[in-house]
Protein backbone atom coordinates (compact mmCIF):
# COMPACT_ATOMS: atom_id res chain seq x y z
CA UNK A 1 0.00 0.00 0.00
CA UNK A 2 1.44 3.26 -1.29
CA UNK A 3 0.84 6.09 1.73
CA UNK A 4 0.67 9.55 0.07
CA UNK A 5 1.93 12.78 2.12
CA UNK A 6 -1.15 14.28 3.59
CA UNK A 7 -1.39 18.01 4.83
CA UNK A 8 -3.44 17.27 7.05
CA UNK A 9 -1.34 15.22 8.87
CA UNK A 10 -1.08 18.34 11.20
CA UNK A 11 -3.47 17.48 12.91
CA UNK A 12 -2.09 14.45 14.51
CA UNK A 13 -1.21 14.07 17.90
CA UNK A 14 -0.26 12.02 20.36
CA UNK A 15 -3.45 10.99 21.78
CA UNK A 16 -5.44 8.50 24.50
CA UNK A 17 -8.50 6.98 23.34
CA UNK A 18 -11.27 8.31 25.63
CA UNK A 19 -13.36 5.17 25.59
CA UNK A 20 -11.28 2.18 24.66
CA UNK A 21 -13.01 -0.61 23.23
CA UNK A 22 -16.25 1.05 22.15
CA UNK A 23 -17.93 3.99 20.33
CA UNK A 24 -18.75 6.55 23.16
CA UNK A 25 -21.68 8.01 20.48
CA UNK A 26 -23.08 4.39 19.83
CA UNK A 27 -23.04 3.74 23.60
CA UNK A 28 -25.02 7.04 24.26
CA UNK A 29 -27.39 5.80 21.92
CA UNK A 30 -27.91 2.36 22.35
CA UNK A 31 -26.35 1.76 18.77
CA UNK A 32 -24.52 -1.26 17.44
CA UNK A 33 -20.87 -0.48 16.11
CA UNK A 34 -19.04 -2.59 13.51
CA UNK A 35 -15.70 -1.33 13.46
CA UNK A 36 -14.11 1.70 16.01
CA UNK A 37 -11.80 4.66 14.81
CA UNK A 38 -9.17 6.61 16.86
CA UNK A 39 -9.52 10.12 16.15
CA UNK A 40 -5.92 11.69 16.01
CA UNK A 41 -6.56 14.79 17.10
CA UNK A 42 -8.91 14.59 20.53
CA UNK A 43 -8.78 10.90 21.07
CA UNK A 44 -12.16 10.18 20.18
CA UNK A 45 -13.40 6.78 19.48
CA UNK A 46 -15.97 6.77 17.14
CA UNK A 47 -17.78 3.76 14.30
CA UNK A 48 -16.47 3.29 10.99
CA UNK A 49 -18.36 3.89 8.02
CA UNK A 50 -19.86 0.13 7.55
CA UNK A 51 -21.78 0.92 10.95
CA UNK A 52 -25.41 2.00 10.93
CA UNK A 53 -24.73 5.75 12.39
CA UNK A 54 -20.84 6.35 11.27
CA UNK A 55 -19.90 8.29 14.20
CA UNK A 56 -15.88 8.58 13.01
CA UNK A 57 -17.15 10.18 10.00
CA UNK A 58 -19.93 12.51 11.11
CA UNK A 59 -17.09 13.72 14.50
CA UNK A 60 -14.77 14.64 11.09
CA UNK A 61 -17.30 16.21 9.22
CA UNK A 62 -18.60 18.69 12.44
CA UNK A 63 -14.77 19.45 13.91
CA UNK A 64 -12.56 19.46 11.61
CA UNK A 65 -10.48 16.68 12.84
CA UNK A 66 -9.56 14.61 9.80
CA UNK A 67 -7.13 12.00 10.26
CA UNK A 68 -8.05 8.42 12.41
CA UNK A 69 -6.42 5.27 13.18
CA UNK A 70 -8.08 1.47 13.05
CA UNK A 71 -8.71 0.69 16.60
CA UNK A 72 -9.16 -2.64 15.10
CA UNK A 73 -6.42 -5.97 16.47
CA UNK A 74 -3.85 -6.03 14.41
CA UNK A 75 -4.73 -3.07 12.23
CA UNK A 76 -2.10 0.01 12.32
CA UNK A 77 -3.38 2.70 9.13
CA UNK A 78 -4.65 5.92 9.29
CA UNK A 79 -7.48 7.66 7.28
CA UNK A 80 -7.74 11.12 5.99
CA UNK A 81 -11.57 11.78 5.60
CA UNK A 82 -11.05 14.90 3.89
CA UNK A 83 -8.73 13.46 1.12
CA UNK A 84 -10.18 9.85 1.52
CA UNK A 85 -6.85 8.36 1.42
CA UNK A 86 -4.69 6.02 3.73
CA UNK A 87 -1.82 8.53 5.11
Amino acid sequence: MTVAADPHLVYVRDVVPRTPGVCEDCVALGTQWVHLRLCLTCGKVGCCDSSPMRHARAHAAHTVHPIVRSQEPGEDWRWCYIDETFV
